[in-house]
């Protein structure tokens, strides 16, 4: 079991920094915080559709929104069916509301696991490594 607490600790700490932007960009997702519903209003934070970019394509956001493939010549796109009609609309908010208490309390875990590892003197420099790797790894392979 001491073997298996040591693993459970350093795959923890390793991804505890992925696990956190995670968290925090799907919390900010739920509610489309990343996105311009008025055009004609301010453009959403660049560090909220930095962390849903990162979080919905594995990778930075373009400064140029690419556009959708166009059809092959003489073909066109087939119009979608409309969804079945529903006699009772369910409010999307139970569930967001939800969503971000999860958010929360997966954030709240892991800063409250990282704080325990880091508490144990016989393996804080470990636990800081594998911190500041768990970091380092994924903004360079953001980069390639």
């Amino acid at each position: 079991m001491r073997n298996l607490r040591q693993v459970h600790n350093y795959v923890g700490l390793f991804f505890a920094p992925m696990i956190l932007l995670f968290a925090l960009s799907g919390a900010l997702q739920t509610f489309r915080l990343q996105e311009n519903h008025d055009p004609t209003g301010p453009a959403p934070p660049r560090w909220i559709v930095w962390m849903a970019s990162v979080h919905k394509d594995q990778q930075p956001p373009r400064d140029k929104p690419r556009k959708p493939p166009r059809p092959p010549a003489g073909q066109h796109e087939k119009p979608r069916p409309a969804p079945p009609p529903s006699t009772r609309m369910l409010s999307p908010l139970p569930l967001k509301i939800f969503v971000t208490g999860l958010s929360i309390g997966l954030i709240l875990s892991t800063l409250l696991g990282i704080t325990i590892a880091l508490n144990n003197r016989a393996t804080r420099r470990a636990s800081l490594i594998l911190l500041a790797a768990g970091t380092i790894v994924p903004l360079l392979l953001l980069t390639l």
